[in-house]
């Protein structure tokens, strides 16, 4: 059983990596892309407001 103790070390080890690495490229994501959306939400009202 020692000998398998660093193997399941290096699985744990590996899955936390990987969940922070998803959650980081989520959170980016999501920053990334809001301010595209309030931006072009804001051409919108502008180019609605230029019409009237």
């Amino acid at each position: 059983m020692p000998q398998m103790s660093p193997l399941w070390w290096e699985i744990l080890f590996l899955m936390f990596i990987m969940s922070f690495m998803l959650m980081n490229t989520i959170i980016f994501y999501n920053k990334k892309m809001l301010p595209k959306q309030k931006s072009i939400e804001m051409i919108k009202i502008n180019q609605f407001k230029w019409k009237w």
